[in-house]
C-alpha cells in the first residue's frame, strides 16, 4: 500500500484563502467612507485654525518681523528679551492671579446657585433661573464691559450710588490699584459663571435621587450631604468646568482692555493685552509670538497638571 503525501499549506496560503467572513464588506467599507468624509471638514479645520497657526507661531517666534521688512532670523533673542521685559513678566503675574480667583469665584457661584436651583422650584421658575444665569454668556464681552465702564464709574456709576445708600464712600473701581482686579474680576465672573453653571445642573441631574434618600436615612443633612455625597460624584463635572474655566481665564483679554486699558500702571495688564499691543501697536510680531507660544505652553501645563491631580480626586460612578 503506497504512502500518500498530503502538501503543507503554507502561510501565504491560508491568509489568502481566508474566509470570506472576515473580509470587509461593501456595506462596512461605505460606512467607513462616509464617515471619514464626515470627519474631514472637522480635522481639515483643526489643520487649518488651529494647528498652522501654532507652527507658525513657533517659527515666527525665532524671527524678528514688522510687516514692512523682510523678517530677519533672530533665535532665541525674541525668548531672552521676552524674560528680561518687566511688563511681560507683570502680565504673567496678573494673569495667573486673575486666572485663581475668578476661577475660584466663578465655580463658587455657579455650584451655589446650581444647588439652590436644583432645590424644590416650579418647573418654570427653573426654567427662567437657567436662561437668565446663561443670558450674559452669549452677549459680547466687548458691548458688556463697555456698559460695566459706566456701571463702576466713581463719579456717577450706579455701583458707587448704590453703596452710598447704606453709607459706603464712592470706590474707585478702575482708577486704583487696589480695585481695578476686584473689577475686572467681577465683570468676568458675571459673564462667564453661566457655563459651569449649566454644566452643575447636568451633573446634578445625573446623580441618581435613590443615593441622596440612602444618606438622608445614614443621617447626613444639609452641607455634610452637599460635602459627602454629591461634591464626590460631581467631581468629574467640577474636573471639566475647572479646565474650560482655567483656559478661558488664562487667555482673558476684551475686560480688561474696555474697562482699564490694562492700567492704572500694569495693574490689570494680561498676557493676550501684551501679545496684542506688541504685535498690531509696536509692529513685533516675532517678540509677540515668542510671548503667545509661552503663554501655550502654560495652558498646557496647568492643563496636564489638573488631569494628573483629576486621578486622586475625581471619582467616577
Amino acid at each position: 500500500m503506497t504512502n500518500t503525501q498530503i502538501p503543507a499549506v503554507r502561510p501565504q496560503q491560508q491568509v489568502a484563502e481566508a474566509p470570506p467572513a472576515l473580509r470587509p464588506s461593501t456595506r462596512e467599507r461605505g460606512t467607513r467612507l462616509l464617515a471619514a468624509l464626515f470627519l474631514a471638514p472637522t480635522i481639515v479645520g483643526i489643520v487649518i485654525f488651529t494647528v498652522v497657526p501654532i507652527v507658525g507661531s513657533i517659527v515666527l517666534s525665532l524671527f524678528h518681523w514688522n510687516v514692512i521688512d523682510s523678517p530677519t532670523f533672530a533665535g532665541a533673542a525674541n525668548y531672552r528679551e521676552m524674560v528680561n521685559d518687566s511688563t511681560v513678566l507683570v502680565s504673567f503675574r496678573n494673569t495667573l492671579v486673575f486666572m485663581v480667583l475668578a476661577v475660584a469665584l466663578q465655580l463658587l457661584i455657579a455650584l451655589t446657585l446650581a444647588l439652590a436651583v436644583n432645590g424644590r422650584m416650579p418647573v418654570w421658575l427653573r426654567s427662567v433661573f437657567r436662561s437668565a444665569f446663561f443670558f450674559p454668556l452669549i452677549l459680547s464681552a466687548a458691548s458688556i464691559s463697555v456698559v460695566m465702564k459706566y456701571l463702576f464709574n466713581q463719579d456717577f456709576g450706579l455701583v458707587n450710588w448704590l453703596l452710598g445708600l447704606i453709607g459706603i464712600a464712592p470706590v474707585p473701581w478702575l482708577t486704583s490699584e487696589n480695585s481695578a482686579m476686584a473689577a475686572v474680576i467681577l465683570v468676568y465672573v458675571w459673564q462667564q459663571f453661566g457655563f459651569s453653571f449649566l454644566l452643575f445642573v447636568g451633573g446634578l441631574n445625573n446623580i441618581p435621587k435613590e443615593i441622596h434618600e440612602a444618606a438622608s436615612l445614614d443621617g447626613a443633612t444639609g452641607l455634610r450631604k452637599h460635602l459627602s455625597v454629591t461634591l464626590p460624584l460631581l467631581s468629574p463635572t467640577l474636573l471639566v468646568a475647572s479646565v474650560v474655566g482655567i483656559i478661558n481665564a488664562l487667555q482673558v483679554f476684551e475686560q480688561p482692555y474696555v474697562l482699564t486699558n490694562g492700567g492704572p500702571g500694569d495693574s490689570t495688564r494680561t498676557v493676550v493685552m501684551v501679545i496684542y499691543e506688541t504685535a498690531f501697536e509696536q509692529l513685533r510680531f516675532g517678540e509677540a509670538s515668542a510671548v503667545g507660544v509661552l503663554l501655550f505652553v502654560l495652558v498646557m501645563a496647568v492643563t496636564a497638571l489638573q488631569f494628573r491631580l483629576s486621578r486622586r480626586f475625581v471619582h467616577y460612578q
